[in-house]
């Protein structure tokens, strides 16, 4: 089961070919995404020129995928995913480690969580983020760009 990040989601809602066609491929319960994703979206709607057009457009998308929801086994994922990075990627200093912001590391929160929902449920993110190629450093996590086939 794949779980998209906002970047292919965006490119759904756009209309861009070769994913559609990808998703044809696909059985329509193969696919996921979650509240993360769903907040960027409809941040991005908010903002845009067609923003009513836009967030008519991002709800009626979600109406027909999975959208999971962030849970107490999650935010415990998401922590310990969280101090793998600044224990691989940070300062050696311990106490330089705990302030520093994950962003400095070149890692976005919200790519955090997404990842941390792919573990939890056990799914494949497809995302062209290279956030998530680097996390595979630190974790174990299944990508795929389907941009890049």
């Amino acid at each position: 089961m794949y779980l998209l990040d906002t970047n292919h989601c965006s490119l759904i809602l756009q209309g861009h070919d070769s994913i559609l066609q990808k998703l044809s491929v696909l059985n329509s319960v193969s696919v996921a995404t979650c509240v993360i994703v769903q907040g960027e979206l409809v941040f991005m709607a908010e903002k845009s020129v067609q923003k009513t057009e836009n967030l008519q457009r991002v709800h009626q998308f979600l109406k027909h995928i999975r959208v999971y929801s962030i849970d107490a086994e999650t935010a415990d994922i998401y922590g310990k995913l969280k101090a793998e990075i600044i224990d691989h990627f940070g300062p050696k200093a311990k106490a330089k480690r705990r302030h520093i912001k994950i962003e400095r590391l070149g890692f976005g929160e919200n790519d955090l969580w997404i990842a941390a929902v792919s573990k939890r449920h056990g799914l494949t993110i497809v995302s062209a983020d290279s956030d998530f190629r680097r996390l595979q450093q630190v974790e174990s996590l299944q990508v795929e760009n389907w941009l890049e086939e």
